[in-house]
Formats: C-alpha cells, sequence, structure tokens
C-alpha cells in the first residue's frame, strides 16, 4: 500500500492497530502531511491514533507529546531534508525509525508522564 492509501485508510479508520507498525506511523505522518497543513494534519494524526487505542482497548497506550513531538520532527524534516520518495527520505533520516528519537529533547520521566499523554509538554528545560 502506498502513503497516500494508507494516509486515506487511516483517515477513514480502516487501518488495524495490531498491523500499524511504527514504518506505518511514519508513512502516515508523512501523507497527512502532504494533504493538509500541519495543524490540521496534527488534529487528524493524534485524534485517529488516539481511537486507534481505544479501539484496540489500550487507551492509556496514547501520549499527546510523543504524538506532536513525533509528527513536529517527520514534518522539519519534509521540509529540511531533500527526497524524492518515502525510502530516500527514511534512508536520509533513519532516526526516525528509532523510537527513542526524541529522547534528544526529551527525558523518559517526562516524556512517560501522566501530564504528557494528556497534553503536549515542550522538551526538558535545558
Amino acid at each position: 500500500m502506498n502513503i497516500s492509501a494508507k494516509a486515506s485508510a487511516f483517515e477513514q479508520g480502516t487501518l488495524d492497530a495490531a498491523g500499524f507498525s511504527h514504518r506505518d506511523h511514519i508513512a502516515v505522518a508523512i501523507g497527512l502531511s502532504q494533504r493538509y497543513s500541519f495543524t490540521k494534519a496534527a488534529h487528524l494524526y493524534a485524534s485517529r491514533i488516539d481511537a486507534m487505542a481505544r479501539a484496540a482497548g489500550a487507551p492509556d497506550k496514547f501520549n499527546t507529546t510523543i504524538t506532536l513531538a513525533f509528527l513536529g520532527l517527520i514534518a522539519e524534516r519534509m521540509q529540511t531534508t531533500p527526497h524524492e520518495d518515502f525510502d530516500t527520505f527514511l534512508d536520509r533520516n533513519t532516526d526516525l525509525l528509532d523510537r527513542s528519537v526524541l529522547s534528544r529533547w526529551y527525558g523518559t520521566e517526562r516524556l512517560t508522564s501522566d501530564l504528557a499523554k494528556r497534553v503536549f509538554l515542550l522538551p526538558d528545560p535545558a
């Protein structure tokens, strides 16, 4: 399934949460970012991820801070990394495949806190 089709299925709520990999998260974030402004893409992405977690019986798994920070990082990289396609983008941004990529800006305690799950937290102070 290409990025556009994956993003459409994600928007329609037809992607299975059980098979939704980290790579799929990145692909959908790119697909939505190509279609919409950052704020609209962020709203759609966060609301669908939250809905997927709830439908899978894991509402506590959704984390607002991780979701929005990760989406912001992907959007920034899309604007600053020359790429022709998804594979080239990932080849030039391999750190995005590492789930701990946000640890550059966030400590584990802050990023996984109950507050981080509910609201977007800015990165750890310097």
